[in-house]
């Protein structure tokens, strides 16, 4: 799944908790996001400097409070693609080391065959019976 796909993809499931998420899809839209927040905060800073208002923060905090529900949606469905629930995104509340837990499962493969939460995302399209 290439950039502009993966971007697509998750707004397209902006509330949708079910169902899997390839590696290629999470991550495309983590560095999508990032982009986003780096060159909001780069402009914001840029016009703050040089006319001391801080209206670009406020729109920094709305893209970040529009897409809390995306980012959970696509991380519950990278946990669904190794198997795991969704609940364990809760593992990033335990200091110093859930984070780290949830990158190394986030770096994982998914499973290459269905689960309990739908079947892999990577694999080719069954082909229709005639």
């Amino acid at each position: 799944m290439g950039f502009i796909e993966s971007v697509k993809s998750v707004y397209s499931k902006y509330f949708t908790f079910s169902g899997r998420a390839s590696r290629s899809e999470y991550w495309w839209f983590q560095l999508f996001y990032l982009i986003v927040i780096i060159g909001i905060s780069f402009v914001s800073y840029a016009v703050a400097d040089t006319s001391g208002d801080g209206g670009l923060s406020a729109l920094l905090l709305i893209w970040q409070l529009g897409n809390i529900v995306p980012l959970l949606a696509v991380q519950v469905r990278r946990l669904h693609d190794i198997d795991r629930s969704g609940w364990w995104c809760l593992v990033a509340l335990v200091p110093l080391v859930g984070w780290l837990v949830l990158l190394v499962w986030d770096c994982t493969q998914g499973s290459e065959w269905d689960n309990d939460y739908g079947p892999d995302p990577l694999a080719p399209p069954h082909l229709a019976s005639p």
